[in-house]
């Protein structure tokens, strides 16, 4: 009796760590919310893409509609990352809620700050990359910063995480090597 008493202060302590030292609200339905929003943006990106290499091929090079294209598929980038943090944010909310928990806490804020170190340093390398027209490692690197996120956040959330980033970060490599097929990398990374 006294024994079980002591198992039971025990795992309560223990859950009581866990609780404290990792964010446990995040919820699953933010990551398909994110993926459902990924393979949109892709959806919509491999149209205007195609469109304007078809435009390309019929009336040659135009510099207003290669800027239009650039411009189109930046606004596109940003509504998919803005939807995928609503939603993120919002399943989160909602689900530590239901936990009782606490959504904003030093747990949180640690995965957050984790996050957002390789999220914003790789963000402004794409930047970069997109001043000086170079394209073809946009994709990969959108790809392997990501996976360098999850894998730096991991530590502050559910170890699962951490295999999820090692296998963005294989897919963006792997990407490097195949240029030509750059979104269709980034819809399996971002959306499957």
């Amino acid at each position: 009796m006294l024994q079980d008493q002591h198992l039971d202060e025990l795992k309560e302590i223990r859950k009581m760590m866990q609780r404290s030292s990792r964010f446990i609200s995040l919820s699953g339905l933010s990551g398909i919310a994110a993926g459902f929003w990924a393979l949109l943006g892709a959806y919509f990106a491999y149209d205007w893409i195609h469109e304007y290499y078809v435009g390309y091929e019929e009336n040659g090079y135009q510099l207003s509609s290669f800027a239009r294209l650039k411009l189109n598929l930046f606004l596109l980038a940003s509504s998919i990352l803005v939807a995928a943090v609503l939603s993120a944010f919002f399943f989160t909310w909602r689900r530590a809620g239901q936990k009782k928990l606490p959504l904003w806490d030093h747990t949180s804020k640690m995965l957050v700050i984790n996050m957002l170190i390789p999220l914003v340093s790789g963000g402004l390398f794409i930047v970069a990359m997109l001043q000086h027209n170079i394209w073809t490692f946009i994709a990969p690197a959108c790809l392997i910063f990501y996976g360098l996120a999850l894998v730096n956040g991991s530590k502050y959330t559910l170890s699962e995480i951490r295999y999820l980033g090692i296998m963005e970060i294989i897919l963006g490599l792997v990407s490097t090597q195949f240029p030509q097929s750059g979104l269709y990398f980034w819809a399996v990374g971002f959306g499957v």
